[in-house]
């Protein structure tokens, strides 16, 4: 059944805490799929999101990776930017003025290559007005540890977690890599490192070669796979991770209706992020918002939060 908005009278209770964070509704959107809001804001109601995950943010700009850098797949993309951003000091001066006057909470993603780094930029963004939580990117090369990625290690992952928590001020929120062999044990060693929450999944490792040329459809060879594809994979980690730590988890991958929502939520999820749906339909965040509306009033639930971690495996 298709859940679309109705006039249903009063509207149930959306709110979700992402531990000390109090939400409006689960919905929120995906670094680097939203860029910085403002990019939005003539397409959709910026107001109605339960949260704005801004793109990814260094301690100092990045150019990104040559194009071609996006490439369309079955039933998804992979994309290559290589985390192009403005840094975390131009982010603050010149895109917090009008982040911190959206009536939403603010996460703010972050990314770095060494401990030190993701301890800078945190740091830097203690005390600054409107930042309401930080998503930590571990999936980002380790340089001092011959470029593995921090999550791929329980170790380094715990390492990170710390680093950015011993700095902060708002909520952390970690965003777990599903290029590991064991999802559950990275989100325990997190969980362990003080993390306030976890988000998952982050693009799986894909490539695809234009036969015409006989070369790699992206520049870098290798890119991070989204949409569709990779929702199934997405939920039975979510409800893994779900099962493993004791802290809220946010679901992510492959959600483009308020069904896909529900169904993370029905596996553990306390809330979902929207990613490669908004390049296909840039209102898809406030859509997904409608439908959760219609199901919990057509299923009379007193508040949304109650379906969550409810599958019935028995």
């Amino acid at each position: 059944m298709e859940y679309i908005k109705q006039n249903r009278g009063n509207l149930p209770d959306l709110k979700v805490n992402i531990g000390s964070l109090e939400i409006a509704n689960p919905v929120m959107t995906a670094s680097g799929t939203f860029g910085y809001a403002r990019e939005f804001e003539n397409l959709m109601n910026l107001h109605r999101l339960g949260a704005v995950i801004v793109k990814g943010i260094s301690l100092y700009p990045r150019h990104g990776n040559p194009p071609p850098r996006i490439v369309e797949t079955s039933c998804g993309m992979l994309n290559a930017i290589g985390l192009q951003n403005v840094g975390v000091d131009r982010f603050i001066s010149e895109k917090m003025s009008y982040l911190e006057n959206l009536n939403v909470p603010v996460i703010v993603n972050i990314l770095g290559d060494s401990l030190d780094e993701y301890e800078e930029i945190t740091a830097r963004l203690a005390g600054v007005p409107g930042v309401a939580g930080i998503e930590v990117n571990i999936s980002c090369p380790n340089v001092k540890k011959g470029g593995v990625a921090f999550g791929t290690d329980p170790a380094m992952a715990a390492a990170v977690t710390a680093a950015v928590k011993s700095k902060a001020d708002v909520p952390v929120m970690v965003k777990l890599s599903p290029n590991v062999s064991d999802v559950a044990v990275i989100a325990q060693a997190v969980e362990e490192a003080g993390a306030d929450s976890l988000s998952l999944i982050n693009t799986l490792i894909g490539m695809a070669i234009d036969l015409k040329t006989k070369r790699p459809a992206l520049a870098n060879v290798i890119g991070g796979l989204s949409g569709p594809a990779i929702k199934p994979v997405a939920l039975r980690m979510v409800y893994q991770v779900a099962q493993a730590v004791s802290i809220p988890v946010i679901g992510i991958g492959g959600i483009e209706t308020a069904e896909d929502a529900l169904e993370f939520m029905v596996a553990g999820a306390t809330a979902v992020q929207i990613g490669t749906a908004n390049f296909v339909n840039p209102r898809a965040s406030e859509e997904v918002i409608d439908g959760i509306t219609a199901y919990a009033t057509d299923e009379k639930l007193p508040t949304i939060s109650s379906i969550i971690g409810t599958l019935d495996i028995g």
